[in-house]
């Protein structure tokens, strides 16, 4: 059972957050109506207390639920907001009356107005995990990869990355259904252009998905975010040489299929398979993954992933995939043989020429396509406008 609650904080949304919040505060209310005038900065408080100190997620369920006992709501660990008069939120560094917005394996992140800032809650670095090198990094980058603002040590000591604040990412858009051929179009042009400067610079992301695309609205612009698992040629070499690379990376369904029988020499097309993926999410009606992929913390999460990769594309040949031959763990005679479906029967009823890219992108061997190719195809083109 100790599995099942190593992930919990990642699956607990914001929105979420914010509604047990609100719950609190209605209670603290109902309890003492004298209180309405402190009893958001208290709900937030206990809120915030159970987030930090549960174990599990139905210990924080439960915390949230007890709100009637005086003793719920103990000193935050962040400083709380004091008599400034900017209303709810805890203080990190300058920034007053920051609210939470995500949480992740190694930081948090809360809005302070039109910033948002990423607050480092794990002092040692999880390779490939190093939010210094991640700085370092996006020093280097230009829109439309997120700009970084400024770091920071807060009050606490704790490493502090300071962004715009974007209200939205691509996944939200996904969760709101289906996606109009032209917003598609718009939102990937921008995507890919952000990979092909990355790439050009030999930067890879490593952790392309729908959540690492921040967004200004359903239209866009977009920005590629999270390079806290990249790898730099110059940067990431001495941890990660570049045919000694981690293979812990990319998130479930988007992983390529290099990554899982250990190429540690991989490249940048790892983030070509997994912008192929999310291109042809994003074009189903209504959006759904390509490929089926358990939760990180699930056992047999990997061969899930490949299974479904197997039975969506075939199970690749020597022919196929001539470069898996190589690998740590060849994919040969090792899984049942399936022989796949077509692209038309994968992605029915989707524009054909953005069937077509995705074609190019999802595929095994070292044709996949770059980011640069990809901005030249067809179904990216505007009459009007210039190839990026």
């Amino acid at each position: 059972m100790a599995d099942d609650n190593l992930d919990w904080r990642s699956q607990l949304s914001a929105s979420e957050r914010y509604e047990n919040i609100q719950k609190i505060k209605a209670v603290l209310e109902a309890a003492s109506p004298d209180a309405t005038a402190t009893s958001q900065t208290e709900a937030f408080s206990v809120e915030n207390q159970a987030y930090k100190d549960s174990s599990s997620r139905a210990q924080y369920d439960e915390i949230c639920q007890l709100v009637g006992s005086a003793n719920l709501a103990p000193q935050q660990s962040t400083a709380p907001t004091g008599d400034s008069g900017d209303g709810v939120g805890v203080t990190i560094g300058s920034y007053k009356s920051c609210l939470p917005v995500a949480t992740g394996l190694t930081s948090e992140v809360y809005r302070c107005k039109d910033r948002a800032l990423k607050v480092i809650v794990e002092t040692h670095n999880i390779e490939p995990h190093n939010p210094q090198r991640e700085a370092k990094i996006l020093a280097t980058l230009k829109r439309p990869c997120i700009p970084l603002l400024e770091t920071f040590r807060d009050q606490e000591q704790r490493f502090v990355l300071v962004f715009p604040y974007k209200p939205l990412t691509l996944a939200d858009v996904i969760d709101k259904g289906t996606l109009p051929l032209p917003r598609v179009r718009r939102l990937f042009k921008e995507i890919l252009a952000a990979l092909k400067d990355i790439h050009g610079q030999g930067i890879i992301h490593r952790d392309v998905k729908p959540e690492a695309i921040l967004l200004d609205g359903l239209d866009g612009p977009a920005f590629l975010s999270d390079f806290g698992t990249a790898w730099h040629p110059t940067m990431s070499v001495v941890s990660e040489p570049p045919t000694a690379k981690i293979l812990d990376i990319g998130t479930g369904p988007y992983r390529a299929p290099e990554a899982l029988f250990g190429d540690k020499a991989y490249g940048s097309s790892v983030d070509m398979w997994a912008t192929g993926t999310m291109l042809a999410e994003c074009c189903r009606d209504p959006p759904k993954p390509l490929f089926e992929s358990r939760a990180a913390h699930e056992d047999g999460n990997q061969l899930g992933l490949i299974l479904s990769i197997f039975k969506t594309l075939g199970t690749p040949t020597r022919e196929t995939w001539p470069e898996a031959a190589s690998f740590k763990t060849p994919p040969f005679e090792m899984y049942r043989m399936f022989e796949g479906k077509s692209w038309e029967e994968i992605l029915p009823e989707v524009d054909v020429d953005v069937r077509d890219l995705v074609t190019k992108l999802v595929r095994f061997d070292s044709k996949r396509w770059t980011a640069e190719q990809a901005l030249q195809h067809r179904c990216l083109q505007d009459s009007d406008e210039t190839p990026i």
